[in-house]
């Protein structure tokens, strides 16, 4: 797969190239879209205001993102959930759980 180059000035660089980006098309001729706008309704649901990039078809129309499911749990939640829970801990138990991880067979 060949990558793109952005267009846009403030986005030349290595990480730039290798981006994926969202491809829209045109529900009316099936040409290419342009993205807009974006409104964020919610954590999980967008509203994506496009338009068509064919000049002859004009259509504009929004698009519904919605978060569906997970596929591989992110390691960051993971991480802070156990971080949160050691911190409610008190200095006995918390050092009762380090001497237990650092001698997990004892």
């Amino acid at each position: 797969m060949r990558s793109k180059m952005l267009k846009f000035g403030q986005f030349h660089s290595s990480r730039a190239r290798n981006m994926r980006v969202l491809k829209v098309v045109c529900p009316e001729c099936n040409s290419k879209a342009i993205i807009r706008k974006t409104v964020r309704k919610h954590r999980h649901i967008s509203d994506i205001y496009c338009a068509c990039a064919d000049v002859e078809c004009g259509h504009t129309f929004v698009l519904n993102m919605t978060f569906s499911h997970t596929i591989s749990p992110s390691a960051k939640s993971q991480d802070s959930l156990l971080k949160g829970i050691v911190d409610t801990l008190d200095p006995e138990r918390r050092q009762m759980l380090l001497n237990l991880l650092q001698n997990p067979a004892a």
